[in-house]
Formats: C-alpha cells, sequence, structure tokens
C-alpha cells in the first residue's frame, strides 16, 4: 500500500441552523457508489484546502461557504486507493444546497446519521458529526465531602450549572470513589442531564457500566490497555484515555468512538508530569482516526487551537469543576 498514491480530499460535515446534517449520496458508477457521503471532493495539486472546499460545495450543492474550520483530517486505505479525508465543519453559509450533479442529498439529525450507510473512511466522521466540542469531567466527587447523600446533591448542583452552557457532554470521574457509590452518583444525575439534552459518560469499568446499563463508558488507559474486545462493553458509546501512540492505536484497533489525549499543557494537578504540547498532539491525531479531545490545563478559551491541532475540541476539569460553582 505503500506504493498507492494518497488522494487528498476536502470534505464538510455541513450543518443548517436547525442542527441538521447534509449528507449527499454517491453516484452508482462512482468508488463506493451507491453510499452516502459528506460532501466535497479532490483538493488540486497546490490548492489549499479551504479553496478547494469552497469550489467543490459551490460546484455540488450551489452553496457559498462563509465560515469553516478543521473538524478531523483521516487517512484510509482501501483495496484499490489510499485517501486523506480532510474534514471541516461548515455551520456559515449561504444558498439553498440542492444536488447540483443530480445527487440525493438529505438533511438529517446527528443521531440519525448511523441508520444510512456509508463508506469505511467515512465512520469516524459520522462519529465527530455527533460529537460536541466540550466534554466537561467532574472533579473527585469524594472530595467534596460529607455524607454520601451531602455530595451527592452538591455534584447535582454542579452539573445544573453546566445545562444553559455549549457542553452537551459530562464525564462523571472519581477515581477514589466506591463502585456503589458511583452507580448513585450516575442515576442520580442522568435522568436531569437527559431533560437537558446532554449526554452522561461513566468513567468506570466495564463491569460496572454493563451492570448499571450506561450507554456510554470511558475507560482509564490501564482498563484500555486490559481490554480485549469492544463487545465485551454493551452500550452504544465507547471511549477511553490516552497519552500516546500505543494506547491510541490500541483504542483505534477496537473500535472506541473517540478518545481524550492528555496533558496537552501543565495542570495543577499534575505539574511535574510531561506534557505533550499542540505540535504532539497535531501528530497523534494525524497517525490515528479518531475524534480526539485535547485534555490538560486547558479551557474553552482554547478551543480555536485545538481545532487548528486536529482536535474534536476541549476537554476540562479545571474550567469549571475548580470554579466553585
Amino acid at each position: 500500500m505503500s506504493n498507492t498514491k494518497l488522494i487528498h480530499v476536502a470534505a464538510a460535515i455541513i450543518v443548517n441552523p436547525q442542527g441538521l446534517i447534509l449528507i449527499a449520496k454517491r453516484d452508482a458508477s462512482q468508488h463506493q457508489g451507491g453510499l452516502w457521503e459528506f460532501p466535497g471532493g479532490k483538493v488540486e495539486p497546490g490548492e489549499p484546502v479551504k479553496l478547494a472546499l469552497r469550489r467543490e460545495l459551490d460546484e455540488e450543492l450551489g452553496i457559498q461557504v462563509e465560515h469553516a474550520r478543521p473538524q478531523i483530517r483521516i487517512t484510509h486505505h482501501y483495496s484499490d486507493k489510499s485517501v486523506l479525508l480532510d474534514v471541516w465543519r461548515v455551520e456559515e453559509f449561504s444558498g439553498e444546497a440542492h444536488g447540483r450533479e443530480g445527487q440525493p442529498v438529505l438533511w438529517v439529525e446527528p443521531d440519525a446519521l448511523v441508520d444510512y450507510a456509508f463508506p469505511a473512511a467515512n465512520r469516524p466522521i459520522v462519529t465527530a458529526a455527533q460529537l460536541p466540542s466540550s466534554l466537561a469531567i467532574t472533579g473527585d466527587i469524594a472530595a467534596l465531602g460529607g455524607s454520601p447523600d451531602v455530595r451527592e446533591a452538591e455534584l447535582l448542583r454542579r452539573v445544573q450549572s453546566l445545562l444553559t452552557g455549549q457542553e452537551r457532554l459530562l464525564m462523571l470521574r472519581s477515581p477514589t470513589l466506591s463502585e456503589a457509590e458511583l452507580a448513585r452518583c450516575y442515576e442520580t444525575v442522568k435522568p436531569v442531564c437527559d431533560a437537558a439534552r446532554m449526554g452522561v459518560v461513566l468513567n468506570g469499568s466495564v463491569a460496572l457500566a454493563n451492570t448499571i446499563g450506561a450507554e456510554r463508558l470511558h475507560l482509564n488507559a490501564t482498563r484500555l490497555m486490559e481490554l480485549k474486545s469492544r463487545s465485551q462493553f454493551a452500550g452504544r458509546w465507547l471511549s477511553a484515555s490516552c497519552h500516546n501512540l500505543d494506547e491510541l492505536m490500541h483504542a483505534e484497533s477496537l473500535g472506541l468512538d473517540f478518545v481524550t489525549l492528555s496533558p496537552v499543557t501543565s495542570t495543577a494537578s499534575h505539574p511535574g508530569a510531561s506534557v505533550l504540547g499542540w505540535e504532539i498532539f497535531r501528530e497523534l491525531t494525524e497517525r490515528g482516526a479518531l475524534p480526539a479531545y485535547a485534555l490538560g490545563g486547558l479551557s474553552d478559551a482554547d478551543l480555536d487551537t485545538a481545532w487548528q491541532h486536529g482536535a474534536q475540541g476541549i476537554a476540562s476539569i479545571t474550567s469549571w469543576w475548580g470554579t466553585g460553582v
């Protein structure tokens, strides 16, 4: 496969004001014909990617891109060709999207993307399109002090403070709590988050997640490297914490949905830890094919920097948990 020419493709996750995402159906005569795709096309030699994206979306859909930002880059090897999918998120555009080349197009809910057949290379794009740009992680719930009832009440108060923000994903993490109390905390916050359409990710063991019927599970690096098969988890979304290429490649080989990569910068909780920095973070995301949240000393003020270095977005603890809200 090393001698196969890499075809550079600019593609777009196009989101309308209602939050729907545009997909188009490939002609039967095309490579991977008959499948659905995110619109875009080949980048010409020497052509800037954003210019190629604007050109292709105008030619294919009749829309003019007003603003786009990086979403994810994926290299995928088919049996007959290799492609680099340079995917951008487009939320500001003019014109009414339609199939200018006769191709069917549809606006679909993000959660409904899984109901459509896409080329294999598009699987991480489908996932990236469904994930938010911010992931809020709880601090150590045990450190809140008091009885379990008092801690759960304070946890719920802090979680409720997030519901008016842009976060749409909350990770429940507390390494020092017993599994029984962590399960109680999960049952406390999940109905509130469900009502606000905020997903709850349990950071714990596969056994606990399966016992309580958690839909989303996040594994620490130790649990990730011990996992033999994704099928061990019965839920829908599986993610993990990664700190190096070996962990990232293991997560990808198991078919996980996304990862956190850390620490990007120094943190108060681990002042002497070796940090990745943004350039190594970018290199890791280029080597992998999973959406990755940047974690470690970051807040939403770092979102643009994160996007420019290949991140799905920012995962943070201190920026909300440590403020005392």
